[in-house]
């Protein structure tokens, strides 16, 4: 085990972390508020919104991530959707918009489905209740329901964040130089195929155990304020 080409290679790593938790807080971020929309979207009795809720649903979890991300990248500038340069980004910045969006829209997907069953989690009386005092329904399920359901589902959108930190190491197919672009990189100026991967295994796992201890926190908080 050599592992002399840190002392040169170091800020590739750090980098590359970098740009891994950028990557996966975006898309944590768009994936919850597009997967609420979908969970309350596929829990509605308007049958156009349910049944497109339930074909995005089935046709996300029914295909692989690296197809839908294919499909963004190359698919978007033939829609004649272009993003600009960002000073500071560059020329990836386009490449950056389109992981983001594919790996958001993956995500939503399985989101949706925790918001769904952390909604119906909560007793139908919580909703009786507030129609009663003469809550309308949307805003009975944003003060009333939502909040319960998001304390509920936490330990699940947590798991969502750590699968969305180690699967933005799918983007390094299209030139982004996450964590995973970033060790290949080292591979090849080094020739060293094993040692640049185990750092990187080093560095998934300390951002994963990290966010896995934040979380568990951020729960005993929440149930001491019960």
């Amino acid at each position: 085990m050599d592992f002399s080409f840190l002392s040169k290679y170091y800020m590739f790593f750090i980098d590359g972390a970098k740009m891994t938790l950028i990557l996966s807080i975006f898309t944590v971020i768009f994936g919850v508020l597009l997967g609420m929309v979908i969970a309350l979207m596929r829990m509605s009795r308007f049958w156009p919104l349910k049944a497109f809720a339930v074909s995005y649903i089935e046709f996300i979890r029914g295909t692989p991530m690296l197809v839908q991300l294919y499909i963004f990248y190359y698919g978007l500038p033939k829609l004649g959707i272009q993003f600009p340069e960002v000073p500071g980004i560059g020329s990836s910045f386009p490449d950056m918009m389109a992981a983001i969006i594919a790996l958001s829209i993956n995500s939503a997907a399985y989101v949706a489905e925790t918001f769904r069953a952390g909604i119906q989690s909560i007793d139908k009386g919580q909703m009786e209740a507030a129609r009663s005092l003469g809550m309308p329904h949307a805003m009975a399920m944003r003060f009333i329901i939502l909040p319960q359901a998001l304390r509920n589902i936490l330990p699940a959108l947590g798991n969502e964040f750590i699968v969305v930190i180690k699967e933005t190491s799918i983007v390094s197919v299209i030139g982004i130089g996450e964590l995973m672009y970033k060790a290949d990189t080292v591979r090849g100026n080094t020739f060293q195929p094993f040692e640049p991967l185990i750092l990187a295994a080093i560095i998934y796992f300390i951002m994963t155990f990290t966010l896995t201890k934040l979380l568990g926190v951020a729960e005993r908080r929440m149930k001491s304020s019960d």
